[in-house]
């Protein structure tokens, strides 16, 4: 029940260290940082900024936590980082906190993976359970919902909503909404279909999947755009009670940017 600081580590008076926490060498905890139990600096990380940070976290060699947002209207204005538990945020990975120009905090959930070189730009969130592979770049304002896999070299522009349980594949460039259950790829991004196997992992039925499948195809392949689809009540009637459909349609008719294109 102790806290281990090595000693070419500099923690700022001010800072508040939970039980079992370990400060790697050379890593630097700011003044207004707030880190739970049992979180692990590996070494040369940097957390800074208002910075809030629950239990069992990893922060990997020269990871680089709650630094000012990367936004020319900035003037110092005392914006937050929040981070749940469980995290993993590996080599080099970035995360600003929030602007004034949205909730001035940025957000990260429960049990994420942010491989190498990732970046989560101001007032993003990411909600719990993703996976965000080597070098993918979160713009401004991005909004990841749960259990997303974000494929390496991808980028997401400012303002995107990626859904639950979405699949992004490698090096796409994604500046649409992606809706919940989908997957995707491109640059530009487009919609490839629906991730069957991530739905599987999550324990839904083969029939719910099988009808989410055939609403999608639906959807693809009629005249109307997808926001006009999902509002006809004739399209949506035979779907009514499958949980996964009304998910997407509700998402579709939110999306304010629009989702992506399908396969053409």
């Amino acid at each position: 029940m102790t806290v281990q600081i090595h000693s070419t580590a500099v923690v700022e008076e001010g800072a508040e260290l939970g039980n079992n926490v370990i400060v790697g060498p050379y890593s630097l905890v700011g003044s207004n940082v707030k880190i739970g139990n049992d979180c692990t600096l590996k070494g040369h990380v940097n957390i800074s900024g208002h910075t809030t940070i629950g239990e069992s976290n990893t922060f990997y060699t020269y990871s680089t936590i709650g630094t000012e947002p990367q936004d020319i209207g900035y003037k110092g204005e005392p914006t937050r980082l929040e981070i749940g538990n469980n995290n993993h945020f590996r080599e080099f990975v970035s995360v600003n906190r929030g602007t004034t120009k949205d909730q001035q905090i940025t957000k990260i959930g429960n049990n994420n993976m942010l491989m190498a070189y990732a970046h989560i730009g101001h007032d993003a969130i990411v909600e719990d359970n993703c996976v965000i592979v080597n070098n993918v770049n979160l713009a401004g304002h991005v909004h990841l919902g749960s259990k997303c896999i974000i494929g390496g070299g991808s980028n997401i522009s400012q303002f995107v909503t990626v859904g639950r349980g979405a699949y992004i594949g490698g090096a796409s460039a994604v500046d649409r909404d992606i809706p919940h259950y989908c997957t995707a790829y491109g640059n530009r991004v487009i919609l490839k279909g629906i991730n069957i196997v991530g739905l599987r992992r999550q324990g839904f039925s083969k029939q719910e999947i099988s009808e989410l499948v055939d609403f999608y195809r639906n959807m693809e392949a009629s005249a109307l755009s997808s926001r006009a689809y999902v509002k006809n009540e004739e399209s949506m009637s035979e779907y009514k009670g499958n949980v996964l459909v009304e998910d997407i349609a509700e998402f579709i008719i939110k999306s304010d940017i629009g989702i992506a294109p399908f396969v053409s």
